[in-house]
């Protein structure tokens, strides 16, 4: 029998949006899935705000009953005591989130989290009830020497290694030269990484977990070419970058989802 995965389009705010303009957003944004219910019912819909804007986000929510989850995007791999300026998953779990993201490639590269680290987050996410977006992608450095896929699918290893993916995972393949540049990886390649990732998961927890299992695409994702990445057979969702703080844009790649392979 066949596995049906629910859709899930994810926004990373990254640092963009304080609380005030947190409220106006997921506000508008709950108005525009309510309004367009049809279009928008069989999708998941998360967003990714700074730590300053969740408790708002989570007050409004709540009170509310939006149609939205939420949750951070990053974690401490522990729990409590001495880390100055980090977050604990206790307290993202205090405030609802349903998700965390983890091994971002800018928290790869501008804080040199290492395959390892990523895993200890991961672990630290489940540890606290919350489903790990992890994030996975190849420099172009990387694309030329190695493949499309060889990275990710190194990445996706080592930060496994010990995990237990019965607890909850979401992955998201993300070319560290798609994001922000405007320039998206063709959905083709985007099925080849997401099918490699998936073959990885089957490895590692067997063929009805990896089967279950979300895999995103990230990287310049907009309404012109989301239809496109939803069509192929191993790509569930979306995690956007830039997109998801343009409203009626963000609003529209969700929109254009329900319309795939029709």
């Amino acid at each position: 029998m066949a596995v049906t995965r629910t859709p899930f389009i994810a926004g990373n705010w990254k640092m963009n949006l304080d609380h005030l303009q947190a409220i106006a957003f997921v506000q508008k944004l709950a108005w525009n899935l309510s309004d367009a219910k049809h279009d928008f019912a069989d999708a998941e819909v998360a967003v990714f705000p700074p730590f300053t804007d969740l408790r708002s986000v989570q007050t409004l929510v709540s009170a509310d009953d939006l149609p939205v989850k939420y949750g951070a995007q990053d974690l401490s791999a522990n729990d409590s005591g001495a880390y100055t300026g980090e977050v604990s998953g206790a307290f993202l779990a205090k405030l609802d989130c349903a998700y965390v993201v983890i091994g971002h490639s800018e928290r790869r590269t501008m804080h040199a989290e290492t395959d390892e680290v990523v895993g200890a987050k991961v672990q630290a996410a489940h540890r606290h009830g919350l489903v790990p977006v992890l994030c996975v992608g190849e420099t172009a450095e990387d694309l030329e020497q190695h493949g499309a896929s060889a990275v990710p699918v190194a990445q996706l290893r080592g930060a496994l290694e010990g995990v237990d993916v019965s607890k909850g995972l979401v992955v998201a393949y993300e070319p560290v030269w798609a994001i922000g540049s405007g320039q998206a990886a063709t959905p083709e390649q985007a099925q080849q990484v997401a099918a490699a990732l998936r073959a990885v998961l089957a490895e590692i927890a067997g063929a009805e977990l990896a089967a279950s299992t979300r895999i995103l695409y990230g990287g310049s994702v907009k309404a012109a070419n989301i239809a496109a990445f939803m069509r192929e057979p191993d790509v569930d969702g979306a995690l956007v970058g830039g997109a998801s703080l343009d409203l009626d844009e963000f609003s529209s790649i969700v929109r254009f989802k329900k319309h795939v392979g029709a």
